[in-house]
């Protein structure tokens, strides 16, 4: 899953540690969403949708390669 998480961060002139902070999780989890090596739960996309003032479909985007077609 793609995102836009690290962008929006660095607009904002926060640190990975503070957006952590603000999530309550580990500094090594906002580093692996980040990075796309993981993907948030679904309580946890909506944390960081609000700590963002978004939707949780403007911060992340599906991989085109995980995508199956929808069944009929």
């Amino acid at each position: 899953m793609d995102n836009d998480l690290a962008a929006l961060r660095a607009e904002r002139g926060w640190s990975q540690a503070h957006v952590a902070t603000l999530l309550g999780v580990s500094r090594q989890t906002v580093i692996s969403i980040e990075r796309g090596r993981f993907d948030p739960s679904l309580p946890l996309a909506f944390r960081l949708a609000h700590v963002f003032d978004c939707r949780i479909e403007d911060l992340f985007r599906p991989d085109p390669d995980d995508v199956s077609p929808a069944r009929g």
